[in-house]
């Protein structure tokens, strides 16, 4: 958001009709971001028309309501319920603070990336706060056909540490173990930066034998070696004014990491067989599953390397850490290998199973326990006993009680207020109405 102008005299508390409040409105509203003008107090004095209209509905009031109200449905303040509250961040800082949140909105629940700047008067108190809030496109908090799920604090963490990052040019690097779906956020810092138009290019480094490593990576002119008929283009060029992903960079020979080295560090390479030096122009993001400064220390990975492309590490949870997304994933990964017009929903005493284990093989592991498994369910529920024997067996004791699903808390919670029909509930919780009622009769409610 760009720097407010702040008031060289005291200004008394903002109110919605104030002069000064007024003013920010009009200077927001030639930004394209939804903005909202908050009071010290958590009520929402004024909108932009970019917030209206993603955020606005007719039979969603938000002005003159409190903010935690009406973007996370809570009765306290964010810091009160649990999280991280960027009003009482800014506050102590009288400077901008930025976090990740979940908000409620018109299209249900989504990653929506916030923004707060306090207005300060000529005294350098706190009269106001302009929050800028960013919808996060490239990960959902619903099960969805594709992409990244989930809404856990360990998820969360690390899409917040994309979305930090995503905007700059710095070379970022995943660290996860295998299966925890290092290339789906690699191309999620891509759809977030300023690349996204560019092409998005995957070298498998575990998977190039180091004699092919070079020519695939620069390319190779036409006789450059026995077999090179034609000139090749490399990967490098073709990942021009987008993105190269390195997966695995574990996995480069130690004779290519000096190249692959001054590629990063001058910009520059040569095609296997040329004379002639050609720009590069790509952002780097790597990945690895192996512990890279043990490598260091032990010799088989260049320090120098290291330090270039570990600029921005994000660590990425593995699934154990992140069992509340499990229902989510377990209802996206269904959906997705679904006929058309079918529906596959999972038993409680199943999901418990699939909530207890401790999944080494992560989110691929789990996809493919739910391929083998909807094989079983020939009348549409998955159970216990189509789940593999070894996973029933590896689950904890407890197993057999059904764990609690993300949004069983709020469920019950509209049920008591009572407000909602059937149909609007399924909307504000992200859910279709097929899948509310499911998990209404699982929970005893329905």
């Amino acid at each position: 958001m760009a720097a407010q102008p702040e008031p060289t005299a005291t200004m008394p508390p903002a109110t919605a009709d104030s002069p000064q409040v007024q003013a920010l409105v009009s200077y927001l509203e030639h930004e394209a971001q939804p903005m909202i003008v908050l009071d010290p107090d958590y009520n929402i004095l004024a909108a932009n028309t970019a917030y209206q209209r993603q955020f606005g509905t007719a039979d969603r009031p938000y002005l003159g309501h409190k903010c935690y109200r009406v973007s996370h449905h809570y009765d306290l303040p964010c810091d009160q319920a649990g999280e991280h509250c960027p009003m009482k961040r800014a506050f102590e800082l009288k400077g901008p603070d930025r976090v990740l949140h979940i908000h409620h909105t018109p299209r249900g629940p989504e990653h929506v990336d916030v923004e707060l700047r306090p207005i300060l008067d000529g005294e350098h108190r706190v009269v106001a706060y302009v929050e800028r809030l960013t919808t996060v496109r490239h990960a959902s908090a619903r099960p969805r056909q594709a992409g990244l799920v989930g809404r856990s604090a360990a998820f969360n963490a690390a899409l917040e540490a994309v979305q930090r990052v995503a905007r700059s040019q710095l070379p970022v690097l995943l660290l996860g173990e295998s299966g925890t779906g290092k290339e789906l956020f690699a191309r999620a810092v891509h759809e977030a930066s300023d690349r996204h138009d560019g092409p998005f290019v995957v070298v498998d480094c575990s998977g190039l034998p180091e004699t092919l490593f070079e020519s695939e990576l620069f390319g190779h002119e036409r006789g450059a070696f026995t077999g090179a008929q034609h000139r090749k283009q490399g990967l490098v060029e073709t990942a021009a004014g987008g993105t190269l992903f390195l997966d695995e960079i574990g996995d480069v020979p130690l004779g290519m990491q000096v190249k692959l080295l001054r590629l990063i560090e001058s910009g520059t390479f040569r095609r296997v067989g040329a004379t002639e030096t050609q720009q590069a122009d790509f952002r780097l993001v790597a990945a690895t599953h192996k512990p890279l400064l043990q490598m260091v220390a032990e010799g088989s990975f260049r320090q120098d390397l290291y330090y270039r492309i570990a600029a921005f590490p994000i660590h990425l949870p593995p699934l154990r850490d992140r069992s509340a997304d499990i229902p989510m994933l377990v209802d996206s990964f269904l959906q997705r290998g679904a006929r058309t017009g079918q529906r596959i929903a999972v038993q409680a005493a199943a999901m418990a199973r699939l909530q207890a284990y401790d999944w080494p093989g992560n989110i691929r592991e789990l996809r493919n326990v739910l391929d083998r498994a909807r094989l079983f369910a020939d009348d549409g529920v998955v159970r216990p006993e189509h789940l593999p024997d070894w996973l029933n067996a590896a689950a904890r004791p407890d197993a057999a009680t059904p764990a609690p699903a993300p949004g069983d808390a709020e469920l019950r919670r509209l049920l008591a207020d009572g407000r909602l029909s059937r149909r609007e509930m399924a909307a504000r919780l992200g859910l279709s109405e097929r899948t509310l009622y499911r998990r209404l009769k699982t929970l005893g409610l329905g």
